[in-house]
């Protein structure tokens, strides 16, 4: 498969609104009035645009397409791609917070090692580490695509409607069930696009100020007065359009050539594990020296960004290229 920097600069714009949505975890700071209406708009978003990148990379790669005979690799190499970094990521975590807990404040720290790794997995609502889902419900799709699209011989509008109709399936959070119907559309939405090649990019070329305009529009409206609309409605909604309006967005000729997202979208993973790693040990230290309330949070923002965007970047040349299967594992 041949590098699409459309898709790097993509998932450098949708990691760095993943960022941006973890660095107030539990407990919102007092008197700060932007932060929640814009991370309500961003959760609207930016995981099913997330996953309408994952089910285009999916196309293109070839791994929906898979035969039966190609499904055991296939799942061994999923494993090995997503399920060892949730395990392994999600393991550490919880050390991790039962040791700092000692020392600092630390958001939604498990109740002991054993109950943390269980609820890891078996009860993700009361996960530590639920930052991590994305890797086990895209692991999920990766198996469930390729086996219907196989059994409906093929044809994707079948498979667009089938997880469209998972969409209205209430499934028990067990096993992270409930979300991985919540996103396969958008998933789908991405395998399709990735089938229709130049004809979809060209699509939303042409068209990118009328998607623009109604995405901005979309955003401010949820932003602004979208606390009663349920969250379902509105990541059907919102989601959906962000998913051709934000794609065009990175192929606009201004941004075509920007290096900063291709880079940020290269490390998306090794960001996306190590995020709210950074995250949790910067703002346990600034809040040591000073309240993130009212104006300060500002400041706070920038420096809990800087550190969930940096934090693992560093990491990643320092450490991990140094160490080939670790390297390996977060590429």
């Amino acid at each position: 498969m041949t590098r699409r920097l459309d898709i790097d600069r993509a998932k450098g714009l949708a990691i760095m609104l993943v960022v941006f949505g973890h660095i107030v975890a539990r407990q919102d700071p007092a008197h700060v009035h932007w932060y929640l209406p814009l991370r309500r708009a961003v959760y609207a978003f930016h995981m099913p645009f997330f996953f309408y990148l994952s089910g285009m990379v999916s196309w293109l790669a070839g791994h929906v397409r898979a035969q039966p005979a190609e499904w055991p690799p296939l799942a061994a190499a999923r494993a090995r791609r997503l399920l060892l970094p949730f395990v392994l990521m999600g393991t550490l975590i919880v050390i991790g917070k039962l040791l700092a807990a000692r020392f600092m404040v630390v958001d939604n720290p498990p109740t002991g090692m054993i109950s943390g790794l269980v609820d890891l997995v078996w009860n993700p609502a009361h996960s530590p580490a639920f930052a991590l889902w994305y890797l086990f419900v895209l692991f999920a799709l990766s198996l469930l695509a390729p086996a219907l699209l196989w059994a409906i011989r093929g044809r994707l509008v079948p498979l667009l409607l089938a997880f469209a109709a998972l969409e209205f399936v209430p499934l028990p959070w067990t096993l992270y069930l409930a979300v991985i119907a919540r996103y396969g559309l958008f998933y789908a939405a991405g395998i399709c696009a990735g089938s229709l090649g130049d004809a979809w990019t060209g699509w939303i070329d042409r068209r990118r100020p009328p998607l623009l305009a109604l995405f901005c529009t979309g955003f401010v409206l949820i932003a602004a007065d979208g606390a009663a609309i349920p969250f379902a409605a509105r990541l059907l909604t919102l989601g959906i359009v962000a998913m051709p309006a934000l794609h065009a967005l990175v192929r606009f000729p201004g941004l075509s050539s920007d290096r900063i997202l291709a880079t940020i979208g290269r490390y998306s993973l090794m960001i996306y594990l190590f995020n709210t790693s950074f995250i949790g040990l910067a703002k346990g230290v600034l809040l040591r020296l000073a309240s993130w309330n009212g104006e300060h949070f500002l400041g706070f923002a920038c420096a809990l960004m800087a550190a969930g965007l940096l934090g693992p970047i560093l990491l990643k040349r320092t450490l991990f290229r140094a160490i080939p299967v670790l390297d390996r594992m977060t590429r």
